[in-house]
């Protein structure tokens, strides 16, 4: 199993992040994702630079880590031709080290271009689209697209990288899994779910893909302080997916998590020293079927210590 190393936007700011990129390599993590947002979850985040820059940043900044975008959505605030160029030059800055992480998105995030936000069914087919969008784009040559939900008119990437970009979509069910297995290179969840992994490598009828899975953690050596950091943070995980993607900002989320306790947190995050709880939790998506995990440390002032931590305890840990 490949251990990554999550540069979460929504809690660090632009040259903090290129700065841990190199330090999560130097510590010796298999690659890197990015979150790709327009605002964070939650206030007390305080922060969501531009992703791409940042990436275009960190292809410098590092020389060996493979690096992921988790995830973009390329259906409202980004046009997919546009999301295409972004992820060719990307590739070519970073010598063939990234991969397209899509996903159909969240209400946080989109709305701020003032379209209104679709019904769960209208953004997997607009999804769907800009998929088949991106990899025409990657065939090379110019593109023309007509479809329900998006056009392109002649448009061509004048900078393809050697390598194509591969493209790896978020799922969540056998609706999504039926739709965008066929299409993608590697697939994206959020829960140790065999059942969906096993679906999606049939629904491939092929080798075994990629499958590329998150965990949160809140590492530190006080406990309580890790869990109050948890809860403070990122109380808004708890909510799943179909809250998530609905609500319109960081009030929101503020609201509809006002109950949730720092234990309730805490049974869902592994919180403290503990590197066998955290190697457990990885277990599960191994368990599950998947290749790859991403792990992010709560906190934007914890990730220097956190990197030590993984270099010298964790990552060790995890793959003995």
């Amino acid at each position: 199993m490949r251990i990554g190393y999550t540069l979460m936007t929504e809690q660090a700011g632009p040259k903090d992040l290129v700065g841990y990129a190199a330090g999560g390599e130097k510590a010796g993590f298999d690659f890197e994702v990015m979150s790709d947002h327009y605002s964070p979850w939650l206030d007390e985040q305080g922060h969501s630079p531009y992703a791409w820059s940042v990436l275009g940043a960190v292809t410098q900044s590092t020389e060996r880590v493979e690096l992921m975008t988790f995830v973009t959505c390329p259906i409202m605030r980004y046009h997919p031709a546009v999301v295409a160029q972004k992820a060719a030059t990307v590739q070519a800055l970073s010598d063939g080290r990234f991969t397209l992480g899509l996903g159909a998105g969240e209400n946080l995030n989109e709305h701020v271009v003032g379209r209104g936000w679709p019904p769960a069914n209208v953004r997997h087919e607009m999804l769907a689209e800009a998929v088949q969008i991106i990899g025409g784009l990657f065939d090379g040559g110019y593109f023309n697209y007509k479809g329900d939900h998006f056009r392109v008119d002649s448009a061509k990437l004048w900078d393809l990288p050697e390598q194509r970009v591969p493209v790896a979509v978020a799922v969540s069910g056998s609706q999504s899994v039926t739709r965008f297995a066929p299409i993608a290179d590697a697939m994206i969840a959020v829960e140790p779910d065999e059942a969906l992994s096993r679906e999606w490598d049939a629904t491939k009828l092929g080798p075994p893909t990629r499958k590329i899975a998150q965990l949160p953690v809140s590492w530190g050596e006080d406990r309580d302080a890790a869990i109050q950091r948890a809860h403070e943070q990122f109380r808004w995980f708890g909510g799943g997916w179909k809250v998530n993607a609905e609500l319109p900002g960081p009030a929101g989320f503020a609201g509809a998590t006002q109950f949730v306790k720092p234990e309730d947190v805490a049974a869902a995050i592994p919180c403290g020293p503990d590197v066998d709880a955290i190697v457990k939790r990885v277990g599960e998506f191994e368990a599950a079927g998947f290749t790859d995990v991403a792990l992010i440390q709560i906190g934007g002032d914890q990730q220097e210590g956190f990197l030590r931590f993984a270099e010298d305890t964790l990552l060790p840990a995890l793959r003995s």
